[in-house]
């Protein structure tokens, strides 16, 4: 009897080993093909780093997740020890997005800081570049698309009024399709009612930055992969805008650049493969400085609202990016007054 119940435990025994040893074997199998999640290293500011660079090890395709060895990345003086997408982050991702079938995208090549918040993060002055930057604009595996399917140019890049224009107007009728113009990442996804209303930023592989402004309605949202010719919203007349077109920037490390300089849109078409960034294409920031306070003392912008069925304060001040508090002290009113369809507000 005893020898009868030792055999029963020694046979339960085996069992159980053997069970446990396939389930490891089968869990070590797994996580051999399994992804590598992104790697992430944050970088406190005011420091000059190097932050090394690692291969996303992809099983199925163990040749294509490559990157280059290290590269210094430059400072800002946000506090970046933590990612938030609401917040400026200095990043050096470890992994590759894979555009087709034969392409990926090195990612870390181009992306430093990751900024979905603001317009102009990198706090650079073209003016001061001391070498000469030769980009690629396109090439087969990453080609360029005009942003509309016409491009007829209603306002030019440059002095307009009292203050600066830093892209060039393209017309359009409310509802046309937006194009981005090459391969890149949405970075910025936002509203501004003094000024783009409805607006997208788009970091290109290429090294530059483009902006579709004024947009009824943007598709693509932030962090999404974006082919060259991809619908990414609806043209439109949001923000400040005296009707409906498409305000269409091009920038480099937040420095505009004329778009015709790129472009020549009357004949549809990118002037080249490639463009040189040099300090000279800036130099227009002097001219900026030097009419912006010579008319500053006889120049303002004044902005009023014309009120609508069902407006509210509360809705007019979002709409254009304001506080209730600023419309009801320069209409001399309070929050409780009753407004009127028709009357006309002063916003700014």
């Amino acid at each position: 009897m005893y020898l009868r119940k030792l055999l029963f435990f020694l046979l339960f025994a085996s069992l159980t080993l053997s069970g446990h040893l396939a389930e490891a074997q089968r869990k070590r199998n797994t996580k051999e093909y399994r992804r590598k999640s992104p790697k992430i290293n944050h970088v406190k500011p005011d420091t000059a780093v190097v932050v090394k660079q690692e291969t996303l090890q992809d099983k199925d395709k163990p040749n294509r997740a490559e990157f280059s060895p290290v590269r210094k990345l430059s400072i800002v003086s946000e506090d970046t020890s933590s990612l938030h997408l609401g917040e400026q982050s200095i990043v050096e991702m470890s992994e590759q997005i894979q555009m087709d079938d034969s392409a990926w995208v090195k990612i870390a090549a181009y992306y430093a800081i990751w900024d979905t918040q603001n317009l102009n993060p990198y706090r650079k002055d073209g003016r001061q570049l001391k070498d000469t930057v030769n980009l690629r604009l396109f090439d087969k595996q990453h080609p360029y698309k005009m942003p509309l399917v016409k491009t007829p140019v209603t306002s030019d890049f440059g002095f307009r009024g009292y203050r600066w224009h830093y892209g060039t107007d393209l017309d359009l009728d409310t509802g046309d399709s937006v194009k981005t113009a090459f391969d890149g990442v949405i970075r910025v996804s936002k509203w501004d009612g003094g000024g783009y209303g409805n607006y997208l930023v788009v970091r290109h592989v290429n090294g530059l930055e483009t902006l579709y402004g004024h947009l009824s309605k943007p598709i693509a949202k932030v962090g999404q992969y974006v082919k060259a010719g991809e619908l990414i919203g609806w043209g439109g007349s949001t923000g400040r805008s005296s009707g409906p077109h498409l305000h269409y920037e091009v920038r480099y490390a937040g420095n505009p650049i004329d778009p015709e300089e790129l472009y020549d849109f009357p004949e549809y078409l990118l002037k080249g493969e490639n463009f040189t960034i040099t300090s000279a294409l800036f130099s227009y920031y002097n001219k900026t400085k030097k009419k912006s306070s010579s008319q500053a003392s006889r120049a303002r912008r004044v902005v009023y609202h014309k009120v609508r069925s069902g407006e509210v304060l509360g809705s007019i001040a979002r709409k254009y990016g304001v506080s209730v508090s600023q419309i009801t002290r320069l209409n001399n009113i309070s929050t409780r007054t009753t407004l009127k369809i028709g009357r006309s507000l002063r916003i700014k």
